[in-house]
């Protein structure tokens, strides 16, 4: 009796301990919470972003999250049924028949590893489903690197039927194959069929799938490798083909060969947000041809002389972005670097802006004489000498000349004419919102160039030229298109009309460019090079009818071109984009707007000879002739106000005497130096003067001081 109750006691403490047992392992092996999967879609993000064309092509993609690389959530419907198959039978065979975990497998895999260690067989496949991987892919903490002991195979069996209970076995298999991971940072088949297969999920062959579902195992795998795996899973005596795809595959020819690439510098500036699709302007066939010619032009001049440039198409009427090409790579030093949007100097790409707005004020016409000679002014920060290009100068000059051969002077005594605040002002509404600045910061060198711009304001602004005056933004994508506001009038259509006439005036460039330069078209098309100071950045913006045309040829690092000039650099660029747009199509020359009249005009006492011309509507003049010598007012030309001369102390003082020379006619006239006579002005006088401030005026035969310069000696 008492035996049978020992028995009874022992067999209860059995089951206490059983059931403590059991309840420890039950928490043990309690698997994280399995999210539903509607919540696992909702969750999934693209790390790229894709920019299509104007008729949604793919142009270019921007990894945008770097954690790891996957692309849009792909159906289950839209992967191969061969990789389906494929995958299913080489992982989990029983998929579509148990509920999360294999225990037919389990107990094959139990009585190997018995027989293995009873000194027996061979190592057989594991018992590890496609939801037991799921659930891991979906917590990691469920494949912890190094942990395969039973409490973590236990927790994998019992998520893997928790996902099996609320999912159904289509959800699963989908799931597993967006969140597999794959070959370096691929995950997923859509990231995996791109970049190692070169295709879309729906298009990947019997081979493929032999190829894919053999990586499973070890993605990382070798080329010899993964074709033993990948013939094993086809069941195929001839493996040829496979070894042959597998290099293929090992090899990341697929990859680059897949992504256009066509547009990395703009995919960087519109792209910003994983899954983010942006449909561009961008026509596929203009962009090509823009790329092919920057990187000719780049390849020919070499990258010893100069390695980075850009070039932006915008289309007249839309403001539409039709060509946005920030770089070509070749040996550029800075290839990441965007030189479209970068800030450049320059030059004398300005000008065209200058002469519109003094021709719309009526203070100059396209046939007043400007004067290209040495000239010095007084500025807060010291002495401006400008000089021209060719270090030469021309004498009297037509603003047509001026213009057309970007002559240096010219423009600085137009800037004198107009104002240095009120042109950066129209800068500023034009479009180059770099120049932030007021106009005394800039000075008279603004009228050369000396604001840092990029090339995509320079387009915009000339585009304004090639519409009447007309300023309107700019348009990357079809969204923008349609937000754009109405154009303003930013210059007046005639001042449009006259200055693009002087751009498209190749006799009138001759001098500076030759008979027949780069930038002469077989049909009308205006045009304007600039070059920066130090030859830093090469220039060249123009328009036709319908299009407008920006290049930029530089170093990105700031580093000085070599032999590269105007029309030697950019504009060959420009002619090749020029040529293209218009293929079968020729550009033609604008109708003459309203206020704007033409005149024959003759121009003696200047190396031009008598042309018609175009005017504003009551500035026209039938001659335009430069100012005598005589006629003109003598002034001092030398020492310039403003001027600071030190003496050396180691030079004799006799030795050092400031000779004073004045221009014009000044028979009869006398210099005065701070109030005492020096003597006659035409009898080349030398002072000696002391240390301090001068004042030195020139009087005429009647007591009228004509001109007066005021000086410092330290």
């Amino acid at each position: 009796m008492h035996a049978r109750y020992r028995i009874r006691d022992a067999l209860a403490w059995l089951a206490l301990a059983a059931l403590i047992l059991a309840t420890i392992a039950h928490l043990a092996t309690k698997p994280p919470p399995m999210p539903t999967y509607a919540a696992v879609r909702a969750d999934w993000q693209p790390s790229e972003a894709w920019l299509y064309d104007r008729d949604d092509q793919l142009l270019d993609s921007e990894r945008v999250n770097f954690e790891r690389r996957r692309l849009a959530w792909v159906p289950l419907k839209d992967i191969s049924p061969a990789v389906r198959t494929a995958v299913v039978q080489n992982e989990d065979r029983r998929f579509w028949s148990h509920g999360g975990v294999d225990w037919l497998a389990v107990a094959s895999a139990i009585r190997a590893r018995l027989t293995m260690l009873g000194g027996g067989g061979d190592r057989s496949r594991g018992a590890s489903t496609l939801p037991m991987q799921l659930a891991a892919f979906l917590d990691p903490s469920l494949a912890q690197p190094g942990k395969r002991d039973w409490r973590t195979k236990l927790r994998q069996m019992r998520a893997g039927q928790a996902l099996a209970a609320g999912w159904s076995h289509e959800q699963m298999l989908e799931a597993y194959f967006n969140l597999v991971p794959l070959r370096g940072e691929a995950q997923g088949i859509g990231a995996g069929a791109q970049s190692l297969f070169g295709k879309k999920p729906a298009d990947m062959t019997r081979t493929d799938a032999a190829l894919f579902a053999g990586l499973l195992p070890n993605p990382a795998a070798g080329a010899e490798a993964l074709g033993r795996r990948a013939c094993r899973v086809a069941r195929t005596r001839d493996c040829t083909a496979i070894r042959a795809a597998a290099a293929t595959l090992v090899s990341g020819e697929h990859a680059a060969r897949f992504d256009p690439a066509l547009a990395p510098h703009l995919a960087v500036r519109l792209l910003d947000q994983p899954g983010k699709r942006v449909t561009t302007t961008i026509d596929r066939r203009i962009q090509t041809a823009a790329i092919v010619a920057l990187r000719r032009q780049l390849s020919g001049l070499g990258s010893d002389r100069v390695r980075d440039g850009a070039v932006v198409v915008l289309d007249n009427a839309t403001g539409e972005v039709l060509a946005y090409v920030g770089g070509v790579g070749l040996k550029s030093t800075a290839a990441s670097v965007d030189g479209a949007n970068a800030r450049r100097q320059a030059g004398s790409t300005l000008k065209p802006h200058l002469y519109a707005q003094v021709i719309e004020h009526g203070w100059l016409t396209a046939a007043s004489i400007l004067d290209d000679s040495p000239v010095q002014l007084d500025t807060a920060s010291g002495l401006y000498v400008p000089k021209n290009y060719d270090r030469s100068f021309k004498g009297p000059v037509s603003v047509r000349h001026a213009l057309a051969a970007s002559l240096n002077v010219p423009a600085v005594r137009a800037l004198v004419i107009d104002d240095v605040q009120q042109f950066r002002d129209r800068l500023w509404a034009l479009g180059y919102h770099g120049l932030v600045e007021d106009g005394e910061y800039y000075g008279f060198s603004l009228a050369l160039g000396s604001a840092e711009v990029s090339l995509v304001e320079q387009a915009n602004a000339f585009r304004t030229l090639a519409n009447m005056g007309n300023w309107s933004p700019v348009a990357f994508s079809t969204e923008q298109q349609l937000r754009k506001l109405p154009p303003r009038q930013i210059v007046s259509p005639a001042a449009a009309f006259i200055v693009g006439d002087i751009l498209a005036d190749a006799a009138a460039r001759t001098d500076a460019f030759g008979a027949d330069s780069a930038l002469r078209l077989p049909f009308w098309a205006a045009a304007k090079t600039g070059t920066s100071k130090g030859m830093r950045d090469n220039w060249c913006i123009g328009w036709s009818d319908r299009f407008t045309v920006a290049v930029w040829v530089g170093n990105l690092e700031g580093d000085a071109m070599r032999a590269v000039s105007g029309t030697s650099g950019a504009a060959p660029v420009w002619r090749d984009v020029m040529l293209a747009l218009h293929a079968g199509n020729p550009g033609k020359a604008p109708t003459m707007p309203d206020g704007v009249e033409a005149r024959q005009i003759a121009l003696p006492g200047t190396r031009e000879p008598p042309r018609r011309e175009y005017f504003m509507a009551g500035t026209a003049q039938a001659e335009m002739a430069a100012a005598p010598q005589a006629a003109r007012r003598p002034r001092i030309t030398s020492p310039v106000s403003g001027s600071v001369y030190a003496l050396d102390p180691d030079i004799p003082i006799d030795r050092q005497r400031l000779a004073i020379t004045v221009r014009g006619a000044v028979a009869g006239h006398r210099l005065i130096l701070d109030k005492r006579t020096l003597g006659d002005a035409d009898g080349g006088q030398q002072i000696l003067p002391r240390p301090g401030v001068h004042i030195l005026a020139l009087v005429d035969p009647g007591g009228r001081t004509i001109d007066r310069v005021r000086f410092t000696v330290r």
